[in-house]
């Protein structure tokens, strides 16, 4: 099978194609798929820099859709169309997925569009409910809020909830975009600081739950932007990994749960049990496209590497897809 595998000049990463690749095996409780597309994350990068795969596969890639090919699961015979997560091995034209990640892929959805679900919708639901514990109606302050992830979160808040909704984003098309979904506060943080039109927009009482990609360098402004109990999620950090002079006080005063999360190195049980809380809530949201993947480009799979540079220049809005079968 094709397939793109990370390989290593010196220190240098980079990825290459493989005409040859193994199909990989299926094991019990598993589905083998045949993979109609793939989508590139954050995380890809991650493994890309760092080294660290996902269960050590070469083959990146932790979300697609397709076909399933070989099944023991009544539930996902041969020939059913579904999407979900993958412990790696999804930048190649077959992957294996356990059955407790798979959810199936309606005809109302195309193969693009199914890889652009299971990883920033659930990633979205993970931080919004289980860990920010959103209530119907409180705030929510989304950052990087035309990303995949931001794209998603926005619609759950919007769509499970009655929560107030505020975004940061860097440009005003981006913006614009997050609005189309059904933001109430749109924030360009090149033009204004963040925490100054959150405590303006709330009267000086701060939103409920943070979602930050950022880290370090949004600090400061996220402990001003966040009420009491308030629930501030980390989920990335593009703006740096250590704090200066933490105050803790802040912390006390506010009651405030600062919680870290990556939802690849999870557990598989733990991915099954999301997986099957998101489609329960979610499903027939998407049937009616109240719910909906927002794709900014697709990239056929032996493009992997220029995809890859696409989404590290921060220029996408919602997910960057490849291609894999056609």
């Amino acid at each position: 099978m094709r397939a793109i595998e990370l390989s290593f000049d010196g220190n240098q990463a980079g990825l290459k194609i493989n005409d040859t690749a193994a199909v990989p095996v299926r094991k019990k409780g598993q589905l083998l798929i045949q993979v109609q597309a793939a989508a590139v994350n954050r995380t890809d990068l991650v493994a890309k820099e760092t080294g660290n795969l996902p269960k050590g596969n070469p083959i990146l890639g932790v979300e697609v859709s397709g076909t399933v090919v070989a099944s023991e699961s009544a539930r996902f015979p041969c020939g059913t169309r579904v999407m979900g997560l993958v412990n790696g091995g999804g930048y190649a034209e077959y992957a294996v997925m356990n059955v407790g990640n798979a959810m199936p892929l309606s005809e109302q959805l195309t193969f693009e569009e199914g890889a652009a679900i299971p990883e920033v919708f659930l990633t979205a639901y993970q931080t919004l409910f289980w860990l920010g514990k959103l209530q119907a109606t409180e705030s929510v302050l989304i950052h990087a809020g035309a990303s995949g992830v931001g794209t998603a979160a926005i619609q759950l808040a919007k769509q499970l909830t009655s929560a107030k909704i505020f975004v940061t984003a860097s440009s005003s098309a981006k913006l614009e975009l997050c609005q189309s979904l059904g933001v109430d506060v749109l924030i360009n943080y090149h033009e204004e600081d963040f925490s100054q039109r959150i405590i303006q927009e709330t009267l000086g009482q701060g939103v409920n739950v943070i979602l930050d990609f950022i880290g370090a360098s949004y600090w400061e402004k996220n402990l001003a932007s966040i009420g009491t109990d308030g629930h501030l999620i980390l989920i990335g950090i593009l703006g740096g990994t250590i704090v200066q002079d933490v105050n803790l006080m802040t912390l006390l005063q506010k009651r405030i749960t600062v919680s870290g999360t990556l939802l690849t190195p999870r557990s598989d049980a733990y991915k099954a049990e999301l997986t099957k809380e998101f489609v329960a809530k979610t499903s027939e949201l998407f049937a009616v496209s109240k719910l909906r993947p927002i794709i900014d480009a697709v990239f056929e799979l032996e493009k992997a590497e220029e995809a890859q540079q696409y989404m590290a220049s921060n220029k996408n809005k919602g997910k960057i897809i490849l291609k894999v079968s056609n």
